[in-house]
């Protein structure tokens, strides 16, 4: 089965998404890079972590953030682009998954953490090349849906050894 265009409000926005349907409880939110640097849900890692839930037996639901592709409204720093996942969550919710994921590559994964607090859905959070050194993550507390962080040893956006300092203030796990 193929993944469906889709539409879902952010508030008063509408947000484009691609669904995967499956059977089951499961699925997962897929947050792409930074908007302003031409991230989109066609991105590569994004299209990667697609096709493991799939195999995984996941719903997927991947989108772009407002402002990118055919979605409405506009680049708004992490804040609005916070509600645009928590609406792509209640989006699959709603579609009767129970055990939600929530996976992010670069700043989809900065996003996801300021969102996760506002939510009680998420069983899970993957975090790829979180931007440690570039975006501020200073308010992102305990957060134990953190399951796992891959991030390269020469990636300068996300350097393991700042994502290794805040590991324990993240999930000491």
């Amino acid at each position: 089965m193929a993944e469906k265009q889709i539409r879902f409000l952010s508030g008063d926005i509408e947000i484009e998404g691609l669904l995967y349907s499956s059977p089951g409880d499961k699925g997962v939110v897929i947050t792409h890079p930074h908007p302003l640097y031409g991230g989109n849900m066609y991105n590569n890692v994004v299209e990667a972590l697609v096709r493991v839930y799939q195999l995984a037996g996941y719903a997927t639901l991947r989108f772009n953030f407002r402002s990118v592709g055919s979605s409405g409204g506009e680049y708004n720093h992490g804040i609005g682009e916070q509600e645009d996942v928590i609406a792509a969550l209640h989006y699959l919710t709603e579609k009767g998954k129970e055990v939600v994921d929530l996976a992010g590559y670069s700043f989809g994964s900065w996003v996801n953490a300021l969102a996760i607090p506002k939510v009680d859905t998420v069983s899970r959070m993957v975090m790829i090349s979180p931007p440690v050194a570039f975006m501020d993550f200073s308010s992102v507390g305990f957060t134990p849906q953190i399951q796992l962080v891959v991030a390269g040893d020469r990636d300068d956006i996300a350097p393991p050894r700042l994502i290794q300092a805040l590991l324990p203030t993240w999930n000491a796990k």
